[in-house]
């Protein structure tokens, strides 16, 4: 079975938009998705990032700014953050697990049962992030006035 990048960026695309919906009472709007050939560079801010894995593998992440992940650990928790720390940093992961988690789901009638990995979070700044696949589909995400990037990468697993 092919799963080609219109279907991720749908299926992501509804996941992000159900998750962002129902749990932090906003609506999102996404960007124009493209992809990026190798996932390195350097960051600021908040990566929390999802192994996929069965018959296919890869990975998913949200990439965002500190005052963004505060306002969506204040959405999700119902409590003001004004900095960076462990519960949004925990709030970061768990929205990355319900939409990478919600993705799964929507794509698993294509590829077979794919199992998630616990969230790792990352948090700081000009960390350099390196994965060792070819590529990402990157989904710019905005909501109320910030800007995040949903990213994933899906290939078959190799036979040996």
């Amino acid at each position: 079975m092919v799963l080609g990048r219109e279907e991720i960026v749908r299926d992501i695309g509804a996941a992000c938009r159900e998750v962002f919906s129902t749990m932090l009472g906003v609506e999102v709007v996404l960007g124009e998705p493209y992809v990026q050939k190798e996932m390195l560079g350097s960051a600021d801010g908040v990566m929390s990032q999802i192994g996929l894995a069965g018959t296919w593998t890869g990975a998913g992440s949200i990439i965002c700014s500190a005052e963004c992940a505060c306002r969506m650990a204040s959405h999700l928790l119902a409590t003001e953050y004004p900095a960076v720390d462990h519960e949004v940093l925990d709030a970061v992961a768990e929205l990355t697990n319900m939409i990478v988690g919600s993705f799964k789901t929507l794509i698993e009638p294509r590829t077979g049962p794919l199992g998630l990995s616990i969230p790792s979070v990352v948090y700081g700044r000009n960390f350099t992030i390196r994965n060792g696949t070819d590529e990402w589909t990157i989904i710019p995400v905005r909501s109320e006035d910030h800007q995040m990037e949903i990213r994933v990468c899906l290939a078959r697993t190799r036979s040996r």
